[in-house]
């Protein structure tokens, strides 16, 4: 009987502890706006192995002389999800506590968790009551920085492990909405003032003769390929009709182009010249550039591939 009634003084000990502990772990996290500053003594009593609560630590060092970059850019999400978290109603809210740990206020702990690095963030799931996990896994699981410091994937992790999911929103970035508006309005300025330009059949013929300039150059050709923009010798000519460098594309386009512009400007403008000297010389003129860049095309062709049978003066 004397044994039964000092087991029952005991259970009832551990029950008045652990009442005393979580009442003194909810006013620290109402005092810290969600987060609990630990130490060595609180650290213990958050994660004491009788406790019905779970709780999400970050372990940091955020003092000047530690000069962690990592630590000061993580912490600020992760206060705003504990704050998102203190929102929740208290029968939620009190079953689940989140805090930080500064090295600087117990490095007996970064010791005995083996850590060297910071931050690091453990979540800690309940190890007796209800809120004990079925699979009886009671270990804490270490949160994975692969999506970054932001805020939102680490709420998204963490609400797996919380009562309820955390009720975090992102904050609305004036910054980038101002900037859009002012992007959209000069965009829309800038095309009321090129729209004559832009709109204009010229323009879109200019660009048509481009594009097919380029493709009949064999762009796509390369593109497909993925070969390099020259050879590694410096040779910016393929040898053989099945192979080609990006630089030929430049070069060939541009043989091309002046090609069709010399035989544009011989129907099109020569005719119209009022003066039969002007006329005359602009054939000349003309002529002379077709027949020297067709010699240079042919040139490039027997250059490719000397079996070319075909030749114009060069």
């Amino acid at each position: 009987m004397k044994g039964l009634f000092s087991s029952l003084f005991l259970c009832l000990g551990l029950v008045f502890a652990q009442q005393d502990s979580l009442k003194k772990l909810t006013e620290l996290a109402a005092a810290g706006n969600g987060v609990i500053p630990l130490d060595t003594q609180s650290f213990d009593i958050l994660t004491s192995p009788k406790r019905t609560w779970s709780a999400t630590i970050q372990f940091t060092a955020l003092s000047k002389n530690r000069m962690c970059a990592p630590c000061k850019e993580f912490d600020p999400a992760f206060n705003a999800v504990a704050k998102a978290w203190s929102s929740v109603p208290a029968n939620d809210r009190d079953q689940h506590f989140f805090a930080t740990l500064d090295f600087d206020n117990a490095p007996s702990v970064f010791q005995k968790l083996s850590l060297a690095s910071a931050p690091v963030v453990f979540a800690y799931p309940a190890t007796d009551g209800p809120r004990k996990p079925a699979s009886g896994r009671t270990a804490p699981t270490k949160y994975d920085f692969q999506d970054g410091f932001d805020a939102a994937p680490l709420a998204e992790h963490l609400s797996k492990l919380t009562p309820v999911p955390i009720p975090y929103k992102e904050p609305i970035d004036w910054a980038k909405w101002f900037t859009t508006a002012v992007a959209i309005i000069g965009v829309g300025s800038l095309l009321r003032l090129v729209a004559p330009v832009v709109l204009t059949r010229w323009t879109w013929a200019f660009a048509s003769v481009i594009v097919i300039l380029v493709m009949t150059g064999g762009y796509m050709f390369t593109r497909i390929r993925g070969v390099p923009y020259v050879g590694r010798d410096g040779n910016w000519i393929a040898g053989g009709f099945s192979n080609q460098y990006g630089q030929e594309v430049h070069v060939v386009a541009f043989i091309y182009g002046l090609l069709a512009f010399s035989f544009i400007m011989l129907t099109l403008i020569v005719p119209y010249q009022p003066s039969p000297g002007k006329q005359r010389m602009q054939v000349y003129l003309w002529g002379a550039v077709v027949i020297i860049i067709y010699s240079v095309l042919v040139s490039l062709f027997r250059v490719k591939n000397r079996a070319y049978p075909y030749k114009l003066f060069l």
